[in-house]
């Protein structure tokens, strides 16, 4: 019995509505897209042209985030104490904001910190690619080794962070949030300008 019909020709026009109205609102509001993507490209290349800067932002916003996080986490957790959990819910909420208030008030040692997590991030998603590159490799025949040389350009970026800690730390994020940004902001800039061509 096949399992892959199509679907009925009302979810097809409903489909297709949907994508209209979505083409439609790109077309209407490309100026924002443009704008928004060229303001990503301009504050991810100071980002990369001056990565301490970016890192000690980036460390200043997770600051921020659990500092906030932690005390909406114990208002909820007084307010529901009845509820299951109630020390847990307190220890998650504590532990939050200490985090949060120490990386506001030590931003140096915040940094260190999220570039070592960022170190074990590149070392799983690295191995993870490597593994999954060699069981692959017949599936992908040529495509397999593009997977392997992603791991091990992952491993080889997890090695050059902790080599140079504590330095690195100073750079790192920052680095790779100012990439991040520009590569975002092109992708913006270019399906604004489609959308515009569109519109025309």
């Amino acid at each position: 019995m096949p399992t892959d019909l199509p679907p009925p020709p009302a979810e097809n026009a409903d489909l297709a509505t949907m994508q209209k109205a979505v083409a439609k609102t790109i077309h209407d509001h490309w100026k924002l897209y443009l704008a928004e993507g060229v303001l990503l490209v301009v504050l991810g290349m100071v980002a990369i042209l001056i990565p301490p800067l970016a890192t000690l932002a980036v460390t200043i916003l997770f600051g921020w985030l659990f500092l906030i996080s932690g005390v909406i986490g114990l208002v909820t957790t007084f307010w529901m104490r009845n509820a299951p959990g109630f020390w847990w819910a307190l220890i998650s909420a504590a532990l939050a904001i200490l985090a949060g208030g120490w990386m506001l008030a030590q931003p140096v040692a915040g940094a260190l910190s999220l570039t070592l997590v960022l170190i074990a991030f590149f070392v799983i998603e690295g191995v993870a690619s490597i593994f999954f590159s060699l069981d692959h490799r017949r599936e992908f025949s040529g495509q397999w080794g593009w997977m392997l040389a992603s791991g091990v350009v992952d491993l080889a970026l997890a090695v050059m962070l902790l080599m140079g800690l504590p330095s690195t730390a100073v750079w790192a994020l920052g680095l790779l949030v100012g990439i991040n940004m520009v590569f975002g902001g092109v992708a913006l800039i270019a399906m604004a300008l489609h959308a515009r061509k569109e519109a025309m």
